[in-house]
């Protein structure tokens, strides 16, 4: 199988460069704005040839873009809706009717946009041979609209992807914190693991009181507690709530400041987990999470509940976990949450009461067993992880109605 992993470059430009690429970054996008305007106005009819057929002049001779840009804008903009789509499908709108009290669950498609995708940030997709190239000198050659600009790049550590093994695409130019840099997606063709070969599980519990807790074949337990993350999650907040209230001019220059901050060094702290995780696991292991798709619309609690919950990064370090661990000759799955928490690993009873949330404790009726809830959840996680390596392939807890 491939594995796909991006290689975030900065790149060195002088005032002349920085002002040429900020220019053709400015019109790639307004090339997707006029792609995303069409695709809103006639259907969402995502056909790339069709679209090339109707917008491939306008956006050579009305954008002024280059031939490989034009194309690129279409295929980018094709690949975001695409997204959504997939994401509006993955998360149907439900309601709940005021008089009988059912919920009704109605599947979205493109067509319940209110208005097109936006493109107001510049950006740049160029793609490999034609828009850019690694020259001999180690320098990149890049492509802007008035000519080619040769560039430095700092790897710091990207040196390990740049062997024959594995394979460079498309780039796409990102400016954050008045830096350039150049995001290059890279492949690999790496061994897959068969279940057969696994040598240990280990599940993860993902969780805002605990980021993570992970528990082995052997019985080890290990917790990664959030409480720095949250407190400094509920400083940034404050810091944006009292930068938004005073409203000035240099208010929103700190503002603009702060963008993005919170995300990178959230992104710092997940994959220094994952690297961990990984690092640390005996060979052939095999990682089992939750699937928490749609978590987040679960949440109907107070408004700290809610932000907090809105900015849980799970799927972030799920994303580093996975291709971390395939890197390493892992394997990661997600299973179904359902009793996770609720079931005792000892006797298998499960009953809702038996945690406790205020406390995070959690004590079996049955055996008296008693242990940390997200403990009794990642130990949970190990047995669906052997029911994987037996034979099934979605595994996952059932609670036996008594009649």
């Amino acid at each position: 199988m491939k594995q796909a992993v991006t290689l975030k470059l900065r790149i060195l430009l002088a005032a002349e460069e920085a002002q040429l690429l900020q220019e053709t970054m400015r019109q790639f996008a307004v090339g997707c704005q006029l792609v995303s305007q069409y695709l809103f106005d006639h259907g969402f009819v995502l056909d790339q040839y069709a679209l090339h057929e109707a917008l491939y002049h306008r956006l050579r001779t009305d954008i002024g873009l280059k031939a490989q840009m034009a194309q690129s804008a279409i295929r980018h903009v094709i690949g975001n809706y695409k997204t959504v789509q997939t994401q509006m499908k993955s998360e149907p709108y439900a309601f709940k009717d005021c008089y009988t009290g059912q919920w009704t669950r109605c599947h979205r498609d493109l067509t319940w946009l209110r208005r097109p995708l936006q493109y107001r940030k510049p950006q740049l997709t160029l793609v490999r041979n034609r828009d850019w190239s690694w020259l001999q000198d180690g320098q990149l050659s890049l492509n802007t609209l008035a000519k080619r600009l040769r560039v430095t790049p700092y790897l710091n550590g990207f040196e390990q992807y740049l062997t024959s093994d594995w394979q460079l695409g498309t780039a796409t130019v990102v400016r954050t914190g008045g830096h350039y840099f150049l995001h290059i997606a890279a492949t690999k063709e790496v061994a897959t693991v068969n279940r057969t070969q696994v040598k240990d599980i280990i599940g993860i519990d993902r969780g805002l009181r605990f980021v993570l807790v992970s528990h082995n074949g052997a019985g080890q337990t290990n917790f990664a507690s959030g409480r720095a993350i949250a407190t400094k999650r509920a400083k940034y907040h404050r810091t944006r709530q009292e930068l938004q209230q005073k409203n000035t001019k240099s208010a929103k220059r700190c503002l603009q400041r702060l963008s993005g901050r919170e995300n990178r060094w959230m992104s710092d702290v997940n994959h220094r987990l994952s690297k961990t995780l990984v690092s640390q696991a005996t060979p052939k292991t095999l990682f089992v999470v939750e699937d928490l798709t749609g978590i987040r619309q679960q949440s109907r609690r107070q408004a700290q509940t809610r932000r907090e919950r809105h900015s849980w990064s799970f799927f972030e370090l799920e994303q580093d976990l996975r291709y971390k661990a395939i890197l390493a000759g892992h394997i990661v799955i997600a299973v179904s949450a359902q009793y996770t928490s609720q079931r005792c690993p000892k006797c298998g009873l499960i009953e809702k009461t038996q945690r406790d949330h205020k406390h995070h404790a959690y004590r079996c009726a049955a055996c008296g067993y008693q242990s940390n809830d997200d403990r009794i959840a990642a130990m949970n996680l190990v047995t669906l992880g052997q029911q994987y390596l037996s034979g099934s392939h979605h595994p996952r807890f059932t609670k036996e109605v008594v009649g």
